[in-house]
């Protein structure tokens, strides 16, 4: 039904309309009785293979929802119904932000891609922790904190420092983000210093809690080798709990789309299946580097279960859907399972 139907009439609309489109669709739908249960008969897999305990925390399947489709938490106990093991809302800010100007989100049907430089709009971590408490699904919730753009590099712990804060009773994990390409100077922060700086505090900050929980790090596909050692290292240094890879990529090799839309369409971070290959090479150098020391979530250009299974063969403990989803549906969860539970 979605590849022959939905996804059609979605893709008729600009992708940002679409996208709330779809959010209020699945909201509608989801009130109807006995919609929910149809939708977790037909999509939802539950299985004890499919059960991972990554970093303290039990998931009932390994695949989940990328931080970016539902950054305000708008969604969950809909999304929830699709089959997802886990969803990571956000980026969330201190403050909110109404992001980059539109159009800011582009299809490359060609590549089946996406390009996208929101920057981080959202409507703050406060609107976001209200909806946190209304929710009525127990799904696992990882919760993905920026720095507002506004806010200096010198100063961002501090916008760290309050999301972690006001999230702390509502999510399960944390993914610091410092690798969006779409906040000016943002990706500066993954460097040695400033990393290890912000991951430390974090780390303290965590542990002065009864519970601390897991503290996660999502870095750029575009890293130098020399750079992934240093991540390894600080990882190891900080005692984070593990590394989110990868964000999307400002790389244009390599695409079937021409020259002159990609300049027409301009500056973003691409995502989808031109992803995979760069983003599995990630997740691999990081596991051998480190010896399997930490768990990485492989998310980037998973399109089918054969490439989710790239992304376990390559050290992943997780992945993460988000332009496959869009472009793939929601069966897509459903088949990497079973792929799963077929090589049990």
């Amino acid at each position: 039904m979605y590849q022959l139907l939905i996804k059609p009439l979605l893709f008729l609309k600009q992708p940002e309309k679409a996208h709330y489109f779809t959010f209020s669709l699945l909201q509608k739908i989801c009130k109807i009785p006995g919609v929910p249960f149809w939708l977790r008969m037909l999509f939802y897999k539950k299985d004890p293979n499919l059960e991972r305990i990554i970093f303290g925390i039990k998931f009932p399947n390994p695949v989940g929802l990328a931080a970016g489709f539902d950054k305000d938490a708008k969604c969950i106990d809909e999304l929830a119904n699709l089959g997802f093991g886990f969803i990571e809302i956000g980026t969330l800010t201190p403050k909110p932000q109404a992001g980059n100007d539109q159009p800011r989100l582009f299809r490359l049907i060609e590549d089946e891609a996406i390009i996208n430089r929101m920057g981080f709009n959202n409507q703050g971590v406060d609107a976001a922790v209200i909806r946190l408490a209304r929710r009525k699904s127990k799904i696992i919730v990882g919760g993905n904190i920026g720095k507002n753009k506004l806010t200096a590099n010198e100063d961002a712990i501090s916008d760290y420092e309050y999301c972690f804060h006001a999230l702390y009773d509502c999510v399960d994990y944390f993914v610091v983000n410092v690798s969006s390409p779409n906040t000016p100077g943002l990706r500066a922060l993954q460097e040695r210093k400033p990393l290890t700086e912000l991951l430390a505090r974090m780390t303290a900050l965590n542990m002065q809690k009864n519970k601390p929980k897991p503290i996660l790090l999502k870095i750029a596909p575009d890293l130098t080798n020399e750079q992934l050692d240093d991540i390894v290292a600080i990882v190891q240094e900080t005692k984070i709990a593990g590394v989110i890879a990868t964000n999307t990529t400002i790389e244009r090799s390599h695409l079937q789309t021409s020259k002159s839309v990609l300049e027409q369409v301009g500056a973003g971070g691409l995502s989808g299946k031109p992803l995979l290959k760069k983003s599995t090479e990630v997740v691999k150098y990081l596991h051998q580097k480190s010896n399997g020391a930490f768990p990485i979530v492989a998310v980037g250009g998973i399109h089918s279960a054969d490439d989710a299974m790239e992304k376990f063969a390559a050290g992943a403990a997780l992945v993460q859907l988000y332009t496959g989803f869009i472009y793939e549906g929601p069966s897509l969860i459903k088949e990497i399972n079973e792929r799963l539970l077929k090589n049990a």
